[in-house]
């Protein structure tokens, strides 16, 4: 009987074990579905998994002693500041059911009498020179005609005040209670300068019926003509007729030019140029 190549004939069950075909014969598998290893690479991965559980364990351990390492010098210094805590929270709790109060912060000192009158002594002069600058010109009136008015509470409260505060002024620092009283005086007069501007400003020409509002705009444009012309004889004549039209104003008790408005108007209606 012939035999084909790579096969062998049935020899009995110990064939495939100890045959041809067995483990130590041709290399195949010994049994179906079984892998054939080797007992060296068997042991060398033994020895590998070993390795690397050792050395995790090693990695581990070194990790616990550096953290011990670092966190010692911490223990004895959280634990004296979670005492302190503690200790704080208790003297306050103590506190509030003994009813004590905290103590209370110093007052500052109190500010030096020279010094507050200097300071009050500049801010009414910042005052004079406001309303003075008002007082001379013509326009500012016209536009804030009830900043001149002392018929408007707010402007007599303010004319009230100013001449308190001029009259409490004086050029040395005074002694005795009289600084204190012109510094008190100094911040009414203040106080008032700025209440009557804002009233003065809110109302304008509100009050004025629409054939003195116009007039009043009238009298505006001249002014500004005037005050801005490079011609002598058109300026003088705008100053002219701006004055015959104030003065009808004033006649009719419209607008109340301050003599010192009037005086200014005079002298640039007299050829001589406003300062």
């Amino acid at each position: 009987m012939t035999h084909r190549l790579g096969r062998s004939r049935w020899q009995g069950p110990g064939h495939y074990r100890y045959g041809v075909r067995g483990p130590f014969g041709s290399g195949r598998r010994a049994w179906p579905g079984v892998a054939r290893r080797s007992p060296a690479l068997l042991v060398l991965s033994g020895l590998v998994a070993v390795v690397a559980v050792a050395a995790s364990i090693a990695v581990l351990i070194v990790l616990a002693v550096v953290l011990l390492r670092i966190s010692a010098p911490l223990v004895p210094l959280a634990l004296l500041l979670f005492v302190t805590s503690r200790h704080h929270r208790r003297r306050r709790s103590l506190r509030r059911s003994a009813g004590t109060a905290p103590v209370p912060a110093r007052p500052p000192a109190p500010p030096r009498p020279d010094l507050a009158w200097q300071r009050a002594r500049a801010r009414f002069g910042t005052v004079k020179s406001e309303y003075a600058a008002h007082e001379c010109d013509p326009m500012s009136v016209l536009r804030l005609p009830a900043l001149s008015d002392v018929s408007v509470p707010s402007t007599a409260r303010f004319v009230d005040a100013f001449a308190e505060a001029q009259a409490l002024e004086t050029d040395a620092f005074p002694a005795g209670g009289h600084a204190a009283a012109f510094v008190a005086a100094a911040e009414r007069a203040e106080r008032a300068w700025r209440a009557a501007r804002d009233a003065a400003e809110r109302m304008r020409l509100s009050h004025l019926s629409p054939g003195e509002r116009g007039t009043v705009e009238r009298v505006l444009k001249l002014l500004t003509t005037a005050r801005d012309s490079d011609n002598e004889p058109e300026r003088l004549a705008a100053y002219s007729r701006a004055r015959a039209e104030l003065a009808k104003l004033d006649r009719a008790g419209v607008v109340h030019l301050p003599r010192t408005a009037q005086a200014a108007l005079d002298a640039a209606a007299r050829g001589q140029l406003p300062a």
